[in-house]
């Protein structure tokens, strides 16, 4: 080694530089320190380059650790020499420094990080143009598995914040991007390191992080799933930070940039993720206001699937999503009416895609819990309430969904699926002009035909609902129509039984029976030939029917043919039922009317009545009943246009031949339909030969 190959530094002070001992390595400096402020003074910039060059290249390129040690603080003390100068040769000083930083040898590491601390705390500031390369060798040291450099690395770090914090000149987006980095590394000691700094930036008043938020929310979103229980603490003080600066200062927020991204992490199975997202969000919908509807779809498929939580660790996010699907529908509802309804959905900015979020709703609800399914629904009523011109449009997909939801087992859904599908009827004003009305009634008599369950269990149930919904009159009109032309007469029968029931007893359809009993109505004679026909296919529900009616010549004419009937047990089940009713408080009219000057109709029909009977309980009830009765008012020859019983009041009667003979046609259908079954049941028992 030639004192040349070092120069201008001495053989002497390189060995001692390079030194194990402590006091030679000083005694090393000491004399470079010196050299340095020498130059300086003399203005002499090549010897000082060429000083750091021996230093930071030629000692540096040596394998031995010791050398490299000797290069780190003989690089540190030629900074302490210039002082604030050591500005003008900084990418020099720090670029051979940093490098030692991915050394093996762990004593390098520490060395480089203590030489590194030297040089930032005397040109601090001016190192911000250094900062991209510092800030990722400071990331590799904050994960170093040496105690004693990560502790070094602290104190680097903390250095190099104090110096960002005081400086006035930071160039932030640059910073963020580094930041932001490090957030998705798997490195645990990157990721703490991240959020630290993301906080010390956040805390500078004057460097308004608020605006870069977007690109950091992401990353902190990420790291508060980390299996790192400080880093998830961090990161949650930090949010909750970062969200009481949103609501002090909303105006300098860009909302719709970071919507999306917390739709994304309130999907997330993850409950602190989960619920801080879905909390940001009702901030940002409350805060944001109709800014927030072009994302309404989005909003949609996150929230909604959270009111299937049921559990008590989730319950808050539960609460929170409710909350939010509440503001969005105040939000909607207020645009509307501030609209006209005309402009709140649409492509155009700010307003509502209707197309994407009927295809959430719609996709919803197929989802397994009731209460999303629940929601779901009351959402598309609400659209339909307040944007109807639009709804039309999107009616075709949301009509295969409410009819599919028909069949679902809770009760709340069906009703508002049922809600839903009499909007969709109701929605061109009258029904027969819609072109849903009879698809809709088709389509359920499909689902009760094929589900034997859903017929016995809630068709009565779906019936009256849509009697309240829509208009009972032309509900019954519209199911007799056509259920005339259905095949399958066993359900015919079933459905009439079921429908008459419902006539009968319902509370809901007291009008209906009303409007029945008044004959004098002509639209009260059209209703009943409209039921006539299809009450048909149940002998002891059309007799109903016509007690109902006031129609006694009619009850007579059809008990008399009765025993030309197949008599079973479910027919005389079903005329016990009759006389049960016939004793409630429904048919309270008629059993007066058996004391009336025109009874002698009514009690013939009751009397055969009666005679159908086995004496069962209903037989001696029946019996009993008609057994009080006064006598009968002496028969007399009508005059002019008398007739017998209710029937005077009827200025046009009834074709009752007609109607027997339609009766007898239906009762024959009923017939050759039997000993079709019959046919077929002898088929199949035959054995295969």
């Amino acid at each position: 080694m030639s004192e040349r190959d070092y120069a201008p530094l001495s053989i002497a002070c390189v060995r001692g530089l390079c030194d194990k001992l402590y006091e030679k390595r000083k005694v090393a400096g000491v004399e470079i320190e010196k050299m340095v402020k020498d130059f300086n003074d003399a203005k002499n910039t090549s010897q000082i380059k060429k000083l750091i060059k021996v230093l930071g290249q030629d000692l540096m390129s040596s394998t031995n650790p010791n050398m490299k040690n000797g290069a780190l603080m003989g690089l540190s003390t030629v900074a302490v020499g210039l002082g604030k100068a050591s500005v003008d040769y900084l990418p020099e000083l720090t670029n051979p420094i940093v490098a030692c930083f991915s050394e093996s040898e762990s004593r390098v590491r520490y060395q480089a990080a203590e030489a590194l601390f030297n040089v930032l705390k005397i040109v601090r500031g001016a190192s911000l143009s250094q900062f991209p390369v510092i800030f990722d060798a400071l990331a590799k040291l904050a994960a170093d598995p040496e105690q004693q450099v990560k502790h070094a690395a602290e104190l680097l770090d903390r250095l190099l914040k104090d110096i960002v914090t005081e400086s006035g000149s930071v160039e932030l987006s640059s910073l963020v991007g580094l930041v932001r980095e490090r957030m998705y590394t798997r490195s645990a000691p990157a990721r703490q390191l991240a959020v630290s700094w993301v906080a010390v930036l956040d805390a500078v008043p004057d460097l308004n992080v608020l605006a870069h938020l977007p690109d950091l929310l992401d990353g902190l979103f990420k790291m508060l799933d980390d299996p790192n229980p400080e880093i998830r603490r961090m990161c949650d003080v930090q949010l909750n930070e970062f969200l009481r600066s949103i609501k002090k200062e909303p105006a300098k927020v860009d909302f719709q940039a970071m919507i999306n991204i917390l739709i994304i992490h309130a999907q997330s199975p993850e409950e602190l993720l989960q619920l801080t997202a879905i909390t940001w969000l009702k901030e940002f919908v409350e805060l944001a206001g109709a800014a927030m509807l072009p994302f309404a779809s989005g909003i949609l498929c996150a929230v909604l699937p959270c009111h299937a939580y049921s559990d008590e660790p989730r319950k808050s996010i539960r609460e929170t999503a409710a909350t939010v699907n509440f503001q969005l529908i105040k939000l909607l509802a207020a645009e509307s009416e501030e609209a006209g309804g005309e402009e709140a959905a649409g492509e155009e900015g700010g307003a509502l895609n209707l197309e994407a979020v009927v295809g959430v709703l719609t996709q919803m609800l197929h989802h397994s819990s009731v209460h999303t399914k629940v929601a779901a629904l009351d959402w598309i009523l609400h659209l339909y309430n307040k944007l109807p011109k639009q709804m039309c449009g999107e009616t075709e997909r949301v009509w295969a969904g409410a009819v599919g939801s028909l069949t679902d087992a809770a009760h709340d859904v069906l009703r508002r699926a049922l809600a839903v599908l009499a909007e969709i009827c109701s929605a061109a004003g009258d029904l027969q002009s819609s072109p849903y009305y009879y698809k809709f009634l088709q389509a359920l008599l499909r689902l009760l035909a094929a589900d034997e369950n859903l017929l016995e269990d809630r068709g009565a149930f779906i019936i009256r609902q849509l009697c309240v919904l829509l208009n009972a009159e032309d509900i019954y009109r519209a199911l007799a129509n056509i259920l005339q032309q259905e095949k399958n007469l066993r359900f015919v029968t079933t459905m009439v039984d079921i429908l008459n029931t419902i006539l009968l007893t319902s509370a809901e359809l007291y009008e209906l029976r009303a409007l029945l009993k008044d004959r004098s109505k002509p639209w009260s004679r059209s209703l009943f030939l409209a039921l006539h026909g299809c009450w048909c296919h149940s002998p002891v529900s059309l007799l109903a029917l016509c007690l109902l009616a006031h129609h006694y010549r009619h009850c007579n004419t059809l008990i008399a043919t009765f025993g030309d009937l197949e008599i079973t047990v479910e027919f005389l089940t079903e005329v016990d039922k009759l006389v049960q009713l016939i004793e409630s408080p429904i048919f309270a009219y008629l059993r007066l009317e058996l004391v009336g000057e025109h009874s002698a109709g009514l009690r013939a029909a009751l009397f055969g009545l009666l005679m159908l009977l086995p004496q069962s309980d209903a037989f001696h009830a029946l019996r009993a009943r008609l057994h009080c009765l006064p006598p009968p008012h002496q028969p007399h020859r009508p005059r002019g246009d008398e007739r017998e019983g209710s029937e005077a009041a009827d200025d046009e009667p009834l074709d009752y031949g007609a109607l027997l003979a339609q009766f007898h046609a239906v009762q024959a259908q009923h017939r050759q339909y039997r000993a079709l079954d019959r046919s077929r049941d002898k088929l199949y028992d035959k054995p295969y030969s």
